[in-house]
């Protein structure tokens, strides 16, 4: 680039078709400790009709977790913060190692940019016949972003094709967040992997370790969060 040369900014999210969007959704994952009994958090998250589930943790007793989701991200420090202060939950101690914030994102062929981008993601969190949920971060090396597009296409394809397959068998439903300059560990991503069972879950996880992307252009992946939807708010209509 040239002294001088006018640099374009343009945020929008692309889909297929010249789609365009300025819209995205949010979401928030944090984890909590010390909650033998969570009845009171539904109660709680009920009364306060905002978006949400809320799981329990599968590797601790007494462990918690609330995904929040909303377009405004003034919501996670304004009324879900107010939210995640009051009784019920203000004496739970945070498990910060599992907080994750994402943001939904378009890699522009996207046949319904507006479903991809707001409502699919609802759909796979808040389904009751997808109790179960893997959340984690992950970041890609260096050398990646070095990649050609069309590498980058190539290896980004693979796990496409994979996680496609999983979903049309209805076993694994995905919703993918970008992070970038959102995480405290510098993540690039957040994936949740929800499904009717578990067992399908961590398949997947186990399938992918084969393709490019995660043996040879991962440099973190993880922690994992795995949790089973005690509540979930109802899909807005």
């Amino acid at each position: 680039m040239s002294d001088g040369e006018e640099i374009r900014i343009d945020v929008r999210e692309r889909g297929a078709n010249q789609q365009t969007s300025d819209r995205r959704l949010f979401m928030s994952l944090l984890a909590f400790g010390d909650c033998p009994d969570p009845k009171p958090l539904v109660r709680t998250l009920e009364s306060a009709r905002v978006e949400a589930a809320l799981y329990r943790d599968a590797n601790d007793p007494r462990g918690v977790a609330v995904l929040g989701m909303s377009e405004d991200p003034a919501f996670f420090v304004n009324a879900f913060r107010e939210l995640l202060n009051a009784p019920s939950f203000d004496e739970l101690p945070l498990k910060p190692e599992f907080s994750m914030l994402g943001r939904t994102y378009a890699s522009g062929f996207e046949s319904d940019l507006d479903d991809w981008l707001l409502r699919r993601p609802r759909r796979a969190a808040l389904n009751p016949a997808w109790p179960w949920a893997v959340w984690y971060p992950l970041r890609r090396t260096g050398s990646f972003a070095r990649l050609t597009p069309q590498e980058q296409g190539t290896i980004i394809r693979e796990h496409s094709v994979i996680g496609r397959a999983y979903g049309e068998a209805d076993l694994v439903h995905d919703i993918r967040l970008a992070c970038h300059g959102l995480d405290v560990h510098d993540n690039d991503f957040v994936i949740g992997l929800v499904g009717k069972d578990l067992h399908p879950l961590s398949h997947i996880v186990q399938r992918m370790r084969t393709t490019a992307q995660t043996s040879q252009y991962l440099q973190t992946l993880g922690p994992f969060f795995v949790g089973h939807a005690l509540w979930q708010s109802p899909l807005p209509s």
